[in-house]
């Protein structure tokens, strides 16, 4: 993966780099403004009332999703894909990526918002994920009739990011997205996007020669078969077993 690439853009002086530079940049405030406008509709969204008193399970045992907010009145929470009896090296590299990229929560609890994950498995063995892996988030867990109510008409065991308001005691959905959506809880696909060779993904527009080698067979977000992120886990010390 640390193959040179021969594909370059074509060499120009300064004043034609700047000027291409300011072409584009029109483009990128437009977009900036865009999603400016398409976050000011979604503030203006309905939203619709959940049980606040529905189970999940958290470290010392049931936990209703009232309970989640942490006394916040704002609640995100990923609900995070999970492949039960698999140890850590089976876990979906996906989820890893997206939840991997949330550390620094006290930006987020400075504007009065929880965020949280939702493994949507057993909560004993999905712990042990979120303790390989050392994050810092709240870590819950759903299955069953509990975790059909809280996706109820949407795809149970697919990644979702949900958003949640709090009213007193009473608990309401404002918003939620799936697929391509959840990337906004990451920066690498941010930064990759800047670079020239951009995100080397086969899906992209790229000229001719570009590199594309990913996915490596059918690992988007893995390499040596087992989620980027665990190599240093593991050379750490840390055991993938996760008690199956």
């Amino acid at each position: 993966m640390n193959t040179p690439h021969t594909a370059r853009p074509v060499v120009a002086d300064r004043a034609t780099f700047e000027a291409e530079i300011d072409q584009l940049r029109v483009r990128e405030k437009e977009h900036t403004r865009a999603g400016d406008a398409i976050a000011a509709a979604r503030r203006r969204l309905p939203m619709v009332e959940v049980d606040a008193g529905l189970e999940l399970t958290g470290p010392d045992g049931p936990v209703t999703l009232l309970e989640a907010f942490e006394g916040r009145s704002q609640l995100v929470a990923y609900y995070f894909m999970w492949y039960p009896g698999d140890p850590a090296s089976g876990q979906c590299e996906g989820c890893t990526w997206c939840a991997g990229h949330v550390l620094e929560l006290s930006y987020l609890h400075s504007r009065d918002i929880t965020f949280a994950v939702v493994a949507q498995g057993p909560y004993a063995e999905s712990r042990r994920y979120h303790d390989f892996m050392d994050w810092p988030m709240p870590w819950y867990a759903a299955e069953g009739a509990t975790l059909d109510t809280l996706l109820v008409g949407r795809h149970v065991g697919m990644m979702h990011l949900v958003c949640y308001l709090r009213d007193g005691d009473r608990v309401f959905e404002t918003y939620w997205t799936t697929q391509r959506g959840v990337e906004v809880m990451d920066n690498s696909y941010s930064l990759m996007d800047l670079t020239v060779y951009g995100r080397q993904e086969r899906h992209e527009d790229s000229p001719d020669g570009w590199p594309q080698s990913w996915p490596l067979g059918d690992a988007l977000l893995s390499t040596g078969g087992r989620p980027t992120s665990h190599w240093s886990r593991l050379r750490a010390g840390r055991s993938d077993d996760l008690g199956t």
